[in-house]
């Protein structure tokens, strides 16, 4: 008796499990549910998902697949919550429920339209009007909570919603091209600065294309591509500066890149050309100065005196500027002590090779080498004292006046300053 009692629930609930539900049933059912959602009383967060979770389940049946009657009403269904949600974050304090369901709505009603189904057509273009409108909404939002990768979705989807309606020839809020090419920038804008590179790229592409693509999208470009191709994106560079002449951002991109990859010969007259046009940026006669500084470096190991002098002074009248304008400017002060210091550095090796003459003419010709690069550390150092009280704690400006105290023979200075490079976290 006890094994029969056992049996016939069994029996109850396989037979109750190969019951087949009707899917229309379920989506209305699940239909009930959305529409009272308000986002406030009532339907539940819970409530909301496990009904939308039933309406696709039904939505993927064999019955219903396809059918675009369903779809237009998952994507109107879709919408009301999405206004609701809209007009709650407009009140105050509000977390999204159901954030996709803008997106879900227009892929609901993008599939409807790829059915064909033309007795849907107008149904299909009220909701498309709709999905365009929450989407730019949702998109918005959350563009000024910096939740740039959301935004991108948003933004992207309302593009394909405009595409639709013009293919449709039906009205979106997108009236004319400038509103089209301010939309894509705002998306293109967003994919970039939420990290979706590859994403905003076709779209920043396609912003160039129409000629009249602001600076920053060629810059976007070079950013997106200077990693896989250079030279296809510094031809982005100069595009955009022949397309924006009088930007700077794109200027500096070039100066950026050429000093990234220490091409120097290519940065003079690009960094002359920024100085024409901001000739108030102390920072790019600093950095000019340093490009300048380099070259007489590089020309003293070659061995090529007069260019090396001609360097010389010209780092040096950059760095002058910028301190007859800005006296406590810590770049240039520091540079200026470097320059000097770079240039009585290349003395060193003369000296080890003079050191092994030890003849009185060598001896001589090593005392008076030595005489002469100490002149030299002995003009940076006044420069590395007065960098050192601009900042302190500069570690760079302390090694150097630890080193040449310690190539002046004053020990002790050198010692104190050894100690100020340990004591700096």
């Amino acid at each position: 008796m006890k094994k029969f009692l056992f049996v016939i629930p069994m029996m109850l609930l396989l037979v109750g499990t190969a019951v087949s539900q009707d899917p229309s049933k379920d989506f209305k059912s699940a239909e009930k549910v959305i529409k009272k959602f308000d986002g406030k009383d009532g339907v539940s967060a819970n409530d909301l998902a496990n009904a939308i979770a039933q309406m696709n389940t039904a939505l993927e049946s064999d019955a219903l697949k396809g059918d675009a009657k369903y779809l237009v009403s998952k994507a109107k269904l879709l919408n009301q919550v999405a206004e609701k949600e809209f007009l709650n974050t407009q009140m105050g304090d509000y977390t999204l429920v159901n954030p996709s369901g803008p997106i879900d709505a227009f892929n609901a009603l993008k599939q409807a339209f790829e059915l064909g189904d033309k007795k849907r057509q107008k149904d299909i273009t009220y909701g498309l009007q709709d999905s365009e409108l929450y989407l730019n909404n949702f998109g918005y939002s959350a563009y000024q909570t910096e939740d740039y990768s959301s935004a991108f979705d948003y933004y992207n989807a309302a593009y394909g919603a405009y595409q639709i309606l013009s293919k449709l020839g039906k009205e979106s809020r997108l009236k004319d091209e400038a509103m089209v090419n301010d939309h894509l920038f705002a998306t293109a804008a967003s994919g970039y600065q939420g990290g979706r590179l590859e994403d905003s790229a076709p779209i920043f592409q396609m912003l160039m294309e129409s000629g009249k693509a602001d600076a920053f999208v060629y810059e976007a470009l070079y950013n997106i591509n200077k990693d896989k191709n250079e030279e296809e994106a510094l031809g982005y560079l100069a595009a955009g500066r022949e397309a924006n002449p009088d930007d700077t951002a794109l200027l500096f991109a070039e100066i950026n890149h050429y000093l990234t990859k220490g091409e120097l010969d290519k940065l003079i007259g690009k960094l002359e050309m920024a100085i024409e046009k901001e000739p108030d940026n102390l920072s790019v006669y600093n950095t000019l100065g340093s490009v300048y500084d380099q070259l007489h470096t590089q020309m003293k190991k070659d061995g090529d005196e007069e260019a090396a002098s001609n360097y010389f002074d010209k780092a040096a009248s950059y760095y002058k500027e910028v301190l007859d304008r800005e006296p406590n400017n810590f770049d240039a002060t520091y540079s200026m002590g470097a320059l000097y210091y770079n240039k009585a550095a290349t003395y060193v090796d003369k000296l080890n090779d003079l050191s092994e003459d030890l003849s009185s003419a060598g001896m001589k010709k090593y005392d008076q080498t030595k005489s002469e690069m100490d002149a030299i550390f002995g003009e940076a150092l006044p420069f590395f004292v007065t960098a050192e009280k601009l900042n302190g704690s500069d570690r760079n400006t302390l090694i150097a006046l630890s080193e040449i105290y310690a190539r002046l023979n004053d020990l002790e200075k050198s010692k104190t300053y050894k100690e100020k490079i340990e004591g700096l976290k």
